[in-house]
């Protein structure tokens, strides 16, 4: 293993698994691990970039259009790349399409970075899962090729049966915890060549399943909260990522821009890292 490698710039696209939901903040901001992920490679480069582009919501095809160019043009040493599920859960789903659109991405990023990250996503386990689980496997043979043929590193959470467990996910039943946004965080780490921190695939202690009363009550609650508002903004045409852009995404403008640790400080958490402007960024 290359414990020495050294990256000096993270661009990450996607959704809202790379946006960080639901690794929430006390000032209610999302982390995720991708924010973790560049904090613990800020440590090891000074002057270190990161730029988050994603946004929750977002099909293939937005992503393509949105943060895909946007990504490209800073030609960072690390991009990472996560999509296409929130499509394979729509019942009108084209896997052609999507597939073509991955594709497409894939042949922009790869040329303009040192390392293109793709990912095989982690999936609760559940009806859901079963349900859907032909299209995502669809996805993901897909990725497996593009990963083979462009000389990507292909991260594989979905073959992991602790990610699937349910104890490293939201109440949401679509985001992950903030333990297993580590865990994510420390898997794309360790496919970077990187020394490990631990066995992020480990399963979970034991535990007794919960009762009768206490899953009911869990699915009460989700129906009401997270699965009726899903489905009612199916139904109207809308998305939670409406309005919304990129962490590091300039509205006016429509390009993206470096968050870098301030001057002086050691990194600490990516939300208090400072905008890098064009006139100090450094060339690459």
């Amino acid at each position: 293993m290359q414990t020495d490698a050294t990256y000096t710039s993270l661009v990450a696209i996607g959704d809202s698994f790379t946006e960080g939901m639901s690794d929430r903040l006390p000032d209610g901001s999302y982390r995720g691990w991708a924010d973790l992920l560049a904090a613990r490679l800020a440590e090891r480069t000074t002057g270190f970039r990161y730029a988050n582009l994603a946004v929750r919501g977002k099909l293939i095809g937005q992503i393509v259009e949105d943060q895909v160019d946007a990504a490209a043009a800073m030609n960072a040493d690390v991009v990472t790349l996560v999509g296409g599920l929130n499509d394979t859960l729509r019942p009108s789903c084209d896997m052609d399409r999507v597939c073509g659109l991955l594709t497409e991405a894939v042949e922009r990023l790869a040329p303009s970075c040192g390392t293109l990250v793709l990912m095989r996503s982690p999936a609760r386990n559940g009806p859901v899962l079963e349900r859907f689980r032909p299209r995502m496997e669809a996805l993901f043979a897909h990725l497996d090729d593009l990963a083979e043929k462009h000389g990507a590193r292909l991260i594989d959470l979905y073959s992991a049966p602790s990610l699937s467990d349910p104890r490293l996910w939201d109440v949401d039943r679509l985001h992950l915890t903030h333990e297993g946004h580590r865990r994510v965080a420390e898997a794309v780490w360790q496919g970077l060549d990187l020394e490990p921190a631990d066995d992020w695939a480990a399963a979970l202690p034991a535990a007794a399943p919960p009762g009768w009363l206490r899953r009911r009550g869990a699915d009460v609650m989700f129906t009401r909260r997270h699965l009726a508002p899903w489905i009612g903004r199916r139904l109207t045409g809308r998305s939670s990522g409406d309005g919304r852009h990129g962490a590091h995404m300039d509205p006016a403008t429509a390009t993206a821009f470096w968050a870098t640790p301030p001057e002086g400080a050691a990194p600490g958490p990516v939300q208090g890292w400072r905008r890098l402007d064009a006139a100090d960024a450094p060339r690459d």
